[in-house]
């Protein structure tokens, strides 16, 4: 199952201390004990969601971290996009895998996938016995499909996320945490059907 998707940012923002990541949109799935230790588990809902929005940071902050030393490594500055050459930039897009230790920041070991594509980290939190291959190509086919709904906002990393569309994209190619095994034909009729929604 997955845990949670999360949108952040991965390069400097102005706004930011370094090493620092915005959290632009994170949906957790699944019930809170999979994200709540022992100690946490008698907070109301206002510190359970704030607590959630803590841990959340925490991995965008473990990605955007893991982004810099694949960047470095690979000595290629993100490409910048231009509207519409959205399938360029994922192609370019720069991806890994980062292991989440028990206790850092959930309960349970986890996997986080990510994908860098411009400013921007998609990150899928997977349960270790996934499967991370078909994780991979989920968050492919998500990032895909919000980057055709993003409004960069000049150079910088301003950006205009439609946090119920990507609700949408999630519910249907991402149902309850769920990874799908898709055949052609059902991949089809799924990309036609979140065009349509995506198109009101």
């Amino acid at each position: 199952m997955v845990r949670c998707f999360l949108i952040h940012t991965v390069c400097p923002v102005s706004a930011l201390s370094a090493g620092e990541s915005r959290l632009l949109f994170s949906r957790v799935f699944g019930p809170d004990e999979g994200v709540l230790t022992e100690q946490h588990r008698g907070l109301g809902p206002e510190e359970r969601r704030v607590l959630r929005r803590e841990k959340t940071a925490v991995v965008a902050r473990q990605v955007r971290s893991a982004v810099s030393l694949s960047r470095e490594a690979s000595g290629r500055p993100p490409v910048e996009a231009v509207p519409g050459e959205e399938a360029l930039a994922l192609q370019e897009a720069g991806s890994g895998a980062v292991r989440l230790r028990a206790g850092d920041p959930f309960p349970e070991e986890m996997s986080a996938l990510w994908l860098a594509v411009q400013s921007l980290g998609f990150t899928l939190v997977c349960e270790p016995h996934e499967n991370l291959p078909l994780a991979e190509g989920t968050l492919r086919n998500l990032t895909r499909h919000c980057l055709e709904h993003l409004h960069m906002l000049g150079p910088g990393s301003e950006v205009l996320l439609r946090s119920d569309r990507v609700d949408a994209l999630l519910s249907r190619l991402l149902p309850h945490g769920q990874l799908l095994f898709l055949n052609h034909r059902f991949a089809q009729s799924l990309e036609k059907e979140v065009a349509a929604y995506m198109a009101k």
